[in-house]
């Protein structure tokens, strides 16, 4: 298996009638924060408010064929709470910010940034809980709000190719399987989360 880190902001649209709370110290005013998309970038509009604007630090994972080729098996990572910094001059390059900070540190895991961001849960994959075939993506607030509801299950509704160059993983919007998190989810300004071109350039370490 192989493993690339990837930056990601995210938005996450409120469920209706469950309107949850951010951890303590987080409760900066978002009620007018919209998603701008860059033109080119075909995602459909949020239908309810942001609730969380974040950050999320982790890998992409791929496994590799014995005919040369990746094929992406989900993602792990701590997901941040940025909402504070939305409008102030850090806003726009956080992602970028964030990954020069974790490829230049001695950081061991994405828990360490919680020294300088709010740790707000985790993104993972699990099994798809509609189907019980394949994976699908969850965002799992529920230790930080100490709601057991406080979490989401998603399904992809579209993709849009990074308008940043194809280093950087696509852009998403995702909508609610289960869970009382989220009703919406979208993926933006990502950085990284690509695997190399080629197995065979890493046959000996990942395989």
């Amino acid at each position: 298996m192989f493993a690339s880190t990837l930056i990601a902001l995210s938005l996450i649209f409120p469920a209706f009638g469950a309107p949850y709370h951010h951890p303590p110290g987080n409760s900066c005013d978002i009620s007018r924060v919209e998603l701008v998309l860059p033109q080119g970038v075909n995602l459909p509009p949020p239908s309810e408010p942001v609730t969380y604007v974040t950050v999320g630090v982790g890998t992409q994972n791929y496994t590799c064929s014995d005919a040369g080729t990746y094929t992406n098996v989900g993602a792990v990572a701590s997901i941040f709470d940025i909402s504070c910094l939305y409008g102030t001059p850090s806003f726009d390059s956080i992602q970028d910010t964030v990954l020069a900070a974790w490829e230049k540190s001695d950081w061991t895991s994405p828990h360490d940034i919680s020294n300088e961001l709010t740790l707000l849960g985790e993104h993972f994959f699990i099994t798809n809980p509609i189907t019980g075939t394949g994976i699908s993506p969850k965002w799992d607030f529920t230790a930080s709000t100490g709601n057991s509801e406080a979490f989401v299950v998603a399904n992809g509704t579209a993709r849009s190719p990074a308008p940043t160059g194809s280093q950087d993983v696509d852009w998403l919007s995702l909508k609610k399987l289960t869970g009382k998190l989220a009703d919406e989810v979208y993926r933006t300004d990502t950085r990284a989360g690509q695997p190399p071109a080629s197995v065979g350039v890493l046959l000996h370490t990942t395989c």
